[in-house]
C-alpha cells in the first residue's frame, strides 16, 4: 500500500478514479478562471467592494439553501446521474457567463454556477471517499484534490492568458470543451450508482443531520468551518479583484499571483494526505493548516508597500514579455503562503468529514453539514468583508478576514474530542 507520490500516481490507472478526477479538473478549472473573469468584470463595472462582495455571497447562498437536500438525495440516488447533470449545467452557465452586459447578469449567473459546483463538488467528493479502499482514503482524496489543484493552476494560467488575448468568449469555449470530455468519461467510465446506499426509509436529511452533530467531532469541525470560511472566501474573491483594481496587473499577472498558491497546493496535497493516513491525529493537521493560511492572509495587504521593496522586474516568455509591477511579488507570496496551508488543512478535514459520516451510512450527509458549514460563512464573509473595505481600508479587510480564521483555528482545536465509533445506528425515530 503505497502511500508516498507515487501511490498517488498509481490511483491515475484506475479508469474510475479518473473518471472522477476529470470532474475535479473540470470544475477547479472553471472555478479560477471566473475568479480572474470576475476581476475584469469589477474593473469594468466599476463596482464597490460591495458589489463585488455579492459576487461571492450570490455563488454561496443557493448553495446553502439546496446542499442538505441534495446530500440525502446522493446518500440515497443514483451518484453518477448527479455527476452528470452537474457537468451539463457548467457548459450552460459558460454559455450565460458569454453573454452577460451588466453586473446583474454577472451576480445571476454566478448563482447558477453555484448550483452546478454543489453538484460536482459534493457528489465527487462522495464517491471518492465511498470507494475508496480501506486504509488509503487520505490518499485517494488528497489526490482527488491534488488533481482540482493542478486544475485550478492551469485555470489561472491557460485561464488568464486567454482571457487576456481572446477574451471572454473563447476562454468560455474553452472551459465547455473540457467540461464535455469530463462528462464523457464518467458516462462511460464510471460504475452505475456510485456513492451512498442509505435507506431513504431509514432517516430523512434532518435526522441524519441530528445525528451526526451528536458527534463531537462533527461540532467540532462545524464550528471551525463557520469561521474558516468567513475569512478563507473574502481572501479568494478580493485577492485578484485587489490586484485588477488598485495596481491595474493584466488578466496574466492576476493569474500568475493566484498560480502561486495552486502550485504549492498541488505539489504537497497528495503526500500530506497520506500523511494524516500515516501519522494519524488529523485535528493537529486541521489546526496547523488554518493558522498558516491566516498569516498568508495578513500578508496580502502589504503589497500597498512594495514599491519601497521591489523593483519592477521584466520577464520574456516565447517571444512574449510583461512587467512584473512591485505588487506582484508579495501578493504572489501570501498566496502562496495559503496554499501550503491548504494542502496541510484540507486532506484532514475531508477524512475527518467521511469518517464521521461513515457511521451512520450518511458520507454525502456529513459532507453536505461541510459544506453548509462553509456557505454561512461564504455568504456572510465577502459581502461583509466588501463594506468593510468601503468603509476602511484594505488593511481592516484582509485583517478582519485573518482574525476569522485564527479564532476558528482556536476553537476547533478546543472543542475537538475523539469519539468511539457508535456501537448501533439508531434507526429514524429512536
Amino acid at each position: 500500500m503505497s502511500d508516498d507520490s507515487g501511490g498517488s500516481l498509481r490511483l491515475f490507472a484506475n479508469a474510475e478514479f479518473v473518471a472522477l478526477a476529470g470532474t475535479a479538473f473540470a470544475r477547479s478549472q472553471a472555478y479560477s478562471t471566473i475568479a480572474i473573469a470576475l476581476a475584469l468584470y469589477a474593473d469594468m463595472f466599476a463596482t464597490s467592494g460591495t458589489v463585488e462582495g455579492l459576487f461571492g455571497t450570490a455563488f454561496a447562498l443557493v448553495q446553502l439553501i439546496i446542499v442538505l437536500p441534495m446530500g440525502r438525495a446522493i446518500d440515497t440516488g443514483n451518484a453518477k446521474r448527479y455527476l452528470l447533470v452537474g457537468l451539463a449545467l457548467n457548459v450552460l452557465v459558460f454559455v450565460g457567463f458569454a453573454m452577460v452586459e451588466t453586473v446583474s447578469h454577472v451576480v445571476l449567473m454566478r448563482v447558477f454556477q453555484g448550483l452546478g459546483a454543489s453538484l460536482l463538488w459534493i457528489t465527487g467528493s462522495t464517491v471518492v471517499g465511498e470507494i475508496s479502499p480501506d486504509g488509503e482514503r487520505g490518499q485517494w482524496l488528497g489526490t482527488y484534490n491534488q488533481v482540482g489543484a493542478f486544475s485550478s493552476l492551469a485555470g489561472d494560467l491557460v485561464g488568464g492568458i486567454l482571457l487576456a488575448t481572446s477574451g471572454f468568449t473563447l476562454t468560455y469555449g474553452v472551459l465547455s470543451g473540457v467540461t464535455l470530455l469530463a462528462f464523457v468519461g464518467v458516462y462511460f467510465f464510471l460504475r452505475d450508482d456510485p456513492g451512498g446506499q442509505a435507506d431513504p426509509e431509514e432517516a430523512t436529511g434532518v435526522e441524519t443531520l441530528r445525528m451526526l452533530l451528536g458527534r463531537a467531532a462533527i461540532r467540532a469541525l462545524v464550528v471551525f468551518r463557520l469561521g474558516l470560511s468567513f475569512g478563507k472566501m473574502a481572501v479568494i474573491l478580493f485577492l485578484p479583484i485587489y490586484a485588477r483594481t488598485r495596481f491595474g496587473m493584466s488578466p496574466i499577472l492576476v493569474g500568475g499571483i493566484l498560480a502561486g498558491g495552486k502550485l504549492t497546493k498541488s505539489l504537497t496535497q497528495g503526500l500530506v494526505g497520506s500523511y494524516t493516513d500515516r501519522l494519524g491525529h488529523k485535528h493537529v493537521f486541521v489546526f496547523v493548516g488554518a493558522v498558516l493560511y491566516a498569516v498568508g492572509a495578513a500578508i496580502i495587504p502589504f503589497a500597498e508597500y512594495a514599491v519601497g521593496y521591489f523593483a519592477p522586474m521584466t520577464i520574456a516568455v516565447a517571444g512574449l514579455s510583461t512587467t512584473l509591477p512591485p505588487a506582484f511579488f508579495p501578493l504572489f507570496g501570501a498566496f502562496a503562503v495559503c496554499g501550503v496551508a491548504d494542502s496541510i488543512r484540507l486532506p484532514a478535514s475531508m477524512a475527518l468529514f467521511v469518517e464521521e459520516g461513515e457511521h451512520f451510512d450518511a458520507v454525502a450527509g456529513s459532507m453536505s453539514l461541510r459544506s453548509i458549514a462553509w456557505k454561512v460563512g461564504q455568504v456572510v464573509g465577502p459581502v461583509s468583508v466588501g463594506a468593510l473595505w468601503d468603509a476602511t481600508s484594505v488593511f481592516v479587510a484582509f485583517f478582519t478576514a485573518s482574525a476569522f480564521i485564527v479564532v476558528a483555528a482556536v476553537v476547533f482545536f478546543g472543542l475537538y474530542t475523539v469519539e468511539p465509533a457508535p456501537e448501533t445506528v439508531p434507526a429514524a425515530g429512536d
